[in-house]
This record gives structure tokens, sequence and C-alpha cells, in this order.
């Protein structure tokens, strides 16, 4: 991936990280993190356990939400973005 994608990457990851706290209720204790490797670039987001709910949202549907977005950012600079939510008890979702 070509060093002026990484700003790109970075803004990805800003964006989620900007949209979930204004989503929970315990900004502070949100943690989003980012991998790069050649299949692409992994989000990994952390909220506090009483948030999850409003992160995965009815039926999955915000979580789904903010996957969607991510590909359209991705698409647009024709990479592959990817958003993993960890549960607080460790197990990914």
């Amino acid at each position: 991936m070509p060093s002026s994608d990484i700003n790109d990457d970075m803004a990805a990851r800003d964006f989620i990280e900007f949209v979930v706290k204004a989503i929970v209720e315990h900004p502070d204790d949100v943690d989003v993190t980012q991998t790069v490797d050649d299949l692409g670039v992994l989000i990994t987001l952390k909220v506090n356990k009483e948030d999850m709910g409003k992160i995965i949202g009815k039926a999955g549907q915000t979580a789904k939400s903010l996957r969607i977005l991510l590909r359209m950012m991705g698409s647009k600079k024709d990479a592959r973005y990817n958003l993993k939510i960890v549960e607080p008890e460790g197990q990914a979702v």
C-alpha cells in the first residue's frame, strides 16, 4: 500500500472514532485501532460494556451501517476496509 494511502486509512479510523463517540454514553472508553496488511485495513473497535447495544443496534443495523460506510470509503480509494467490534469479554462480533 503506498504511503500516501496511510493518511486515508487514518481518516477512516478517525471517522469511525468520531461517529462512535457521538453515539455512546461513555465516549472516553472508546478505543479505535487499525492495522494494515496485504488484505487491507482492519479497524478494531472497543467500547464500554454498557455501550455494546448501541454500537450493535437493533438486529445489528448500526454495526452493519458502520461497515457499509467503511466499504464506501474503501471503494473510493480502491482499498479494503474491515471493522471488527470487540466485546468487553474479548470475543469479536
